[in-house]
């Protein structure tokens, strides 16, 4: 009989949930997160940390057996694409092992890079709204 695991409350609960090694890596990350992204909220979506930003998913972050993992990663951005490869990871994840110092500043500057992409994306959707209700009048 397959038993369900429980579901953390809060990102408190789900670091707390760790070995003490990885909670102090998955705290470190949350931090980096919140100083690079004033503003967001924090959330568990997915089973997992997220922060959002304009009521929009910014970044999530997790942690596992071997390595703590971010998601979404830029990879597919030209100013990523050097940083990121070092990193193990799918398209769209970043693999930061546990047995190496966390590249803060790496974790600073995708973090201000999906803040832009957040911006930009709401300020699309303003445009579009005002563009739709000047096309109503």
């Amino acid at each position: 009989m397959a038993t369900s695991r429980k579901l953390p409350k809060d990102i408190d609960d789900y670091i707390r949930s760790f070995p003490k090694e990885s909670q102090a890596l998955l705290q470190e990350i949350r931090d980096t997160i919140k100083k690079a992204a004033p503003g967001a909220e924090e959330r568990i979506s997915y089973g997992i940390p997220a922060f959002n930003l304009n009521n929009r998913y910014l970044i999530y972050f997790a942690g596992f057996k071997n390595h703590v993992s971010m998601y979404p990663a830029p990879r597919e951005s030209e100013a990523f694409k050097n940083k990121l490869a070092e990193y193990k990871g799918g398209k769209g994840t970043v693999q930061f092992p546990l047995d190496k110092p966390l590249p803060i500043g790496l974790i600073t500057q995708i973090v201000k890079f999906k803040v832009k992409e957040n911006k930009e994306k709401l300020k699309e959707k303003n445009e579009s709204k005002n563009l739709s209700k000047r096309a109503s009048l």
